[in-house]
């Protein structure tokens, strides 16, 4: 069997998919087809079953599936392997971030593997949790970060760090940057119009849980997926935001917006570390994971 058809056939059957398996993989989707079907014919098994709705495998499917994913991963750890004959741990690995982490993290993360992993190919990646626990699940990422993240069969969760939610509203004309203002209780932030990200994402599925806690539900002016958008509409006056603290300092006009601290203590929100139990972790992963771990500790006590 060719270890680039496996690959592909892994890929579709965790997906679901051949038109995402070939974005994943960067390949036009008649040759991925057509490499799984080569596949299909030399094991005379039908391994995927194709329908309107994507692809599913076959019981020979997922047999080859179980068998695949180690295929794929000892290929990895035999690339580790020859790395640390030359005297340096090697290989890739893809990093998932939600928008608001990468801002901050991006650089001195790219710096701290560069310095302690200089033979390890890294790629980073940003989006909305949802999304990013599916490039996790998929294989498409090695380990991501996240907000409020729930354990689960597919999915291991370490407690990082909590970051603190602020109120973002757009600074009045002329309204100096000192003193900042004070606390507002949760309370009050339920009365006002908010632009908030779409159900499921993290952040806004917490303030509504703690909101609840006290009787309040959040009042929605807009629902926008994206920190930028979100802080140009509260720009732009269309109602407030609840962000994390990193997510308003690394803007391109913090001084636009006041942020206020939600509640005594300040209401905060859980960022965890995430790895897949479908796939067992490299020894590149595991240093990775390390090095993810503090280079975040790092930059967040320093905001």
């Amino acid at each position: 069997m060719d270890l680039k058809q496996i690959e592909y056939f892994v890929r579709v059957a965790e997906l679901g998919s051949f038109t995402r398996a070939a974005v994943v993989l960067n390949i036009a989707q008649p040759a991925l087809s057509r490499q799984v079907r080569l596949l299909e014919v030399e094991l005379r098994q039908n391994l995927l079953v194709r329908n309107g709705r994507g692809a599913i495998p076959t019981e020979a499917g997922k047999v080859l599936l179980e068998h695949g994913r180690g295929i794929l991963h000892q290929v990895e750890r035999a690339r580790e392997e020859l790395g640390r004959v030359r005297g340096a741990l090697a290989g890739r690995v893809a990093i998932g971030l939600p928008t608001s982490v990468a801002r901050v993290m991006t650089v001195p993360l790219t710096r701290a593997f560069r310095h302690e992993l200089p033979e390890v190919r890294l790629s980073i990646s940003e989006g909305l949790s949802g999304a990013i626990l599916g490039g996790l699940n998929s294989g498409h990422l090695d380990l991501v970060v996240l907000y409020n993240a729930q354990p689960s069969r597919e999915t291991d969760v370490a407690h990082l760090l909590d970051e603190d939610l602020v109120l973002v509203r757009a600074r009045p004309p002329g309204l100096l940057e000192d003193p900042p203002p004070g606390p507002i209780a949760l309370s009050e932030v339920a009365q006002l119009p908010l632009v908030i990200p779409t159900r499921p994402n993290a952040i806004r599925m917490h303030v509504e849980s703690e909101m609840a806690q006290i009787g309040c539900t959040p009042q929605v002016a807009l629902e926008i997926d994206g920190v930028s958008a979100i802080l140009d509409l509260v720009a732009d006056g269309a109602g407030c935001a609840v962000l994390s603290r990193n997510a308003l300092l690394n803007s391109p006009r913090p001084s636009a917006y006041t942020a206020q601290a939600i509640g005594t203590p300040p209401l905060r929100i859980a960022l965890s570390l995430a790895t897949s139990l479908q796939r067992p972790s490299t020894q590149v992963q595991k240093a990775a994971l390390d090095l993810v771990r503090r280079t975040a500790v790092a930059v967040f006590q320093s905001h």
